[in-house]
C-alpha cells in the first residue's frame, strides 16, 4: 500500500487550461461572496445608496462575464451554488434580478428614477466591455455587441454627441463593423482600445452631476 503525504500539495489540476478553468470557477465564488456582503451591508444602512449602487453594478457586470467563461462547467448559478455549499440568499436574489436594488425599487425613488436607471445601465456596459477586454476577449464575435450596447447607451444623455469618449467608440464600432466575425484585433489595437474606454469610462462619470448628464 503506497503511503500517502500530508505534506504534499494537493493540485487541483494538471495543465493551464485546467488551471484557468478553477482560478475562473474561484473567482465565480468570490464575486457571489462579496455581492452577498454588499447587499447585506445596504439593507442594514452600512453604506450609503452612492456607494452601493457602482459597486452593486461592477459585482453583477464581473459575474455576467465569469458566466460566460466557465457556462460549459456551471449550468446555472442555483447549480454553482449548491455545488459548493454556498449560503447566500441576497447574492442570488441580485443576480436574478440582475440590476441593483436601487434600480430594482425605484418606483419609490422620483422623478430621478429614469436619470439613475439609465447611468447604472450605461456603467454596467462600460465595466462589462472593460472586464472582457482584460479577459483576452479579441474576436469581432466576442466584441461587437458589447460595443454596440456601449454606444448606443449614449443616446440616453442628452449633449454626449460632444463628448471625446463617444466619438472614440463610433469609430470602433466602424472598426468592428469591417471585420469577419472570426477576426481579432491585435495586440496592439486592443491595448488602445483599453486605454480609450477607459478614457470614456473616467470621461462618463466626470459629466455626472453637470449639464450633460441630462437623460432624455
Amino acid at each position: 500500500m503506497s503511503s500517502i503525504n500530508l505534506d504534499e500539495e494537493v493540485r487541483l489540476y494538471t495543465n493551464n487550461s485546467e488551471r484557468e478553468k478553477y482560478t475562473t470557477l474561484a473567482t465565480l465564488f468570490g464575486i457571489i461572496v462579496a455581492l452577498d456582503y454588499l447587499e447585506r451591508a445596504y439593507v442594514r444602512d452600512s453604506i450609503t445608496a452612492a456607494e452601493y449602487s457602482p459597486a452593486c453594478t461592477r459585482l453583477l457586470s464581473q459575474y455576467k462575464t465569469m458566466l460566460k467563461l466557465v457556462a460549459s462547467d456551471v449550468p446555472s448559478v442555483e447549480d454553482f451554488m449548491k455545488r459548493y455549499k454556498m449560503d447566500h440568499p441576497a447574492a442570488l436574489h441580485r443576480l436574478k434580478v440582475g440590476v441593483p436594488a436601487t434600480v430594482e425599487h425605484s418606483s419609490e425613488a422620483g422623478p430621478e428614477t429614469g436619470k439613475w436607471i439609465a447611468e447604472t445601465t450605461q456603467a454596467s456596459s462600460f465595466i462589462t466591455f472593460m472586464d472582457g477586454l482584460r479577459l483576452r476577449m479579441r474576436a469581432k464575435d466576442q466584441l461587437h455587441p458589447m460595443m454596440q450596447d456601449l454606444v448606443t447607451g449614449y443616446a440616453r444623455f442628452k449633449g454626449s454627441k460632444d463628448w471625446e469618449g463617444r466619438s472614440r467608440m463610433v469609430s470602433w464600432l466602424i472598426t468592428l463593423n469591417g471585420m469577419k466575425a472570426s477576426e481579432e484585433l491585435t495586440e496592439e489595437q486592443a491595448r488602445q482600445l483599453i486605454f480609450d474606454v477607459e478614457h470614456a469610462y473616467a470621461e462618463f462619470f466626470r459629466s455626472l452631476g453637470g449639464e450633460k448628464d441630462d437623460v432624455s
